[in-house]
């Protein structure tokens, strides 16, 4: 017995399997959820003029400047605010912070290594500097305990990139 099928029988199949898929609920990827928010943002610290950072650059408050200071690294005279970002944490996806948009000269990658338990997150943590990576590093991040990453020499000053866990 010999079938022949009509010209285009297989396209016809393509199309009504598609139309019956259509209207099916999306498959959500539990992988996308998001189980946090990280807050990445960049400041301008320098013992010279502050008006180095430019117009946009913003103050900081006096309980930050305090924190930064208590850092001997990280002591200076003067902090702006250059930008910020807060980007989720997804379950098992990587995610990107650019905290000074529209510009991708600090970027900073992140992934969760383990189920965050006890507000406790433990991240693969990478920055990216004029697109290249300068720092990679396991954090253990807490609510209220950003992690500071002294960054390179700008302007007379210095950056420096605080990565903390967004308020929920």
């Amino acid at each position: 017995m010999n079938l022949r099928f009509p010209r285009n029988f297989w396209l016809w199949i393509c199309v009504v399997m598609g139309l019956m898929t259509a209207d099916l609920p999306a498959q959500k990827d539990p992988g996308r959820e998001a189980v946090g928010s990280l807050e990445v943002t960049v400041y301008y610290a320098t013992n010279g003029d502050p008006g180095a950072a430019g117009t946009r650059a913003q103050e900081i408050s006096e309980k930050t400047a305090d924190r930064l200071r208590s850092e001997s690294r990280l002591d200076f005279t003067h902090y702006r605010v250059l930008g910020a970002e807060t980007q989720p944490i997804l379950r098992t996806y990587e995610n990107w912070a650019q905290p000074l948009k529209p510009s991708d000269e600090i970027l900073v990658r992140f992934e969760t290594r383990t189920q965050p338990k006890d507000d406790e997150y433990i991240l693969d943590l990478e920055l990216w500097v004029s697109r290249k990576k300068i720092l990679k590093t396991d954090a253990k991040l807490r609510p209220g305990q950003p992690l500071y990453v002294l960054g390179p020499e700008w302007r007379g000053g210095c950056l420096i990139i605080a990565v903390a866990l967004a308020p929920q």
